[in-house]
């Protein structure tokens, strides 16, 4: 186990080891996958080969077993590089968590030992067009046919859609039944007959990675896709959503930390005035706050990370307090180092206009950041 704030040396050990793999395979194609709007193909393969693609499986599964903070120092490194290439680890953990947490053995045995040697990614469908925070409300449904279930719907705004060979999809199984406790979690495959994608978004930022709608057009499934129990599928996806939210905090601690590297780096070499812009105390006043909100968002990601390993009572609170406060300081950040580099920070041919147009996700996508302050303004007048 590990402290509540200080990685151990192990931790630290899986830093070095995926920063090295991040500078030497991932962060040289990161410019291009976002200007191409490619997947990073890259970086999956470089994931895979180093163990880091799905990390959090346990050994029993083939996997090695990292515990939530070695996860989250993962997808942090990864997304100092390249935010799209991080959301490989991140979502193969959300997709397939539901799976760890509530499906039985045989399920487990089926779909996490692929996942835990790179053969297959997994993916996660709760939301809709018209259900978002409102996740009750999906109209997405799974009706009883004979031994198996009919699945019929719609899924929106699913990370790497279409890459990933599973689906953990949320449906509901008893359209009268009680609200939220009539929905039921899946295993959709890639090659099920009926399932379909939609067209990629065109989005603002992590272009890297493919986002699209899934299709459901009469697609049948044996009893045996069922993750844990008939109508407790949407407790399972939020109780989910608390550990993967501190998956969201490290990845934009990552991209803060990468932006503030390199305003940095750049401020040391930039010259106005007969100095370094570097020595102005204005600008000694910008880092340093950039800086503090950084370490700060850490901090609280770790911590929400130890919680999540050690299953807290309190992990809903904390998972959603790193999540906002860490997004938010990443957005702040990033839009700061675009400003340290002034009219260069605005340009493609510097990394920090990236940065910051994938910083905006993280304020969004796992509840929006406005949901994740009713979870905590709920869990605080408990």
């Amino acid at each position: 186990m590990f402290d509540l704030y200080q990685p151990t040396e192990e931790h630290e050990e899986i830093r070095a080891a995926v920063r090295n793999v991040v500078t030497d395979k991932i962060t040289p194609h990161a410019a291009e996958v976002d200007a191409e709007s490619r997947y990073p193909q890259e970086a999956h393969d470089a994931l895979v080969d180093t163990d880091f693609f799905a990390a959090h499986i346990p050994e029993e599964y083939g996997g090695v077993g990292a515990d939530a903070l070695a996860v989250a120092i993962i997808i942090e490194e990864v997304a100092r590089g390249c935010a799209a290439s991080s959301l490989i680890p991140a979502v193969n953990k959300l997709g397939s968590l539901p799976v760890q947490l509530g499906g039985g053995e045989e399920i487990k045995q089926k779909y996490l030992p692929a996942v835990a040697r790179g053969e297959a990614g997994f993916s996660y469908g709760l939301s809709e067009r018209e259900a978002g925070s409102d996740t009750a409300s999906m109209t997405t449904r799974a009706v009883r046919d004979g031994d198996g279930w009919v699945l019929n719907g719609v899924k929106t705004w699913i990370t790497n859609a279409g890459v990933s060979e599973y689906y953990t999809v949320m449906a509901v199984t008893d359209p009268d039944g009680p609200r939220g406790r009539n929905i039921t979690a899946f295993v959709v495959e890639k090659s099920d007959a009926g399932f379909s994608f939609g067209e990629k978004e065109r989005k603002l930022g992590i272009k890297g990675s493919p986002t699209r709608e899934l299709f459901f057009d009469n697609v049948r499934l044996p009893d045996e896709r069922i993750i844990g129990e008939v109508g407790a599928g949407l407790k399972l996806a939020l109780t989910t959503l608390d550990h993967t939210r501190v998956t969201i905090a490290a990845q934009a601690v990552g991209i803060a930390q990468g932006a503030l590297d390199y305003a940095r780096d750049y401020i040391k070499e930039r010259r106005q005035f007969g100095q370094r812009i570097a020595d102005f105390q204005g600008i000694q006043f910008m880092l340093a706050d950039m800086g503090m909100k950084l370490e700060a968002a850490r901090q609280l990601t770790y911590t929400a990370a130890a919680k999540s390993e050690r299953g807290d009572s309190d992990l809903s609170y904390f998972g959603a307090a790193a999540k906002a406060f860490a997004s938010d300081a990443a957005m702040a950040i990033t839009t700061d180092a675009v400003q340290l580099l002034g009219g260069a920070g605005y340009v493609v041919d510097h990394p920090v206009e990236r940065m910051m147009r994938d910083a905006k996700i993280t304020q969004i996508y796992e509840g929006t950041n406005q949901i994740q302050r009713l979870v905590m303004g709920r869990q605080l007048l408990r």
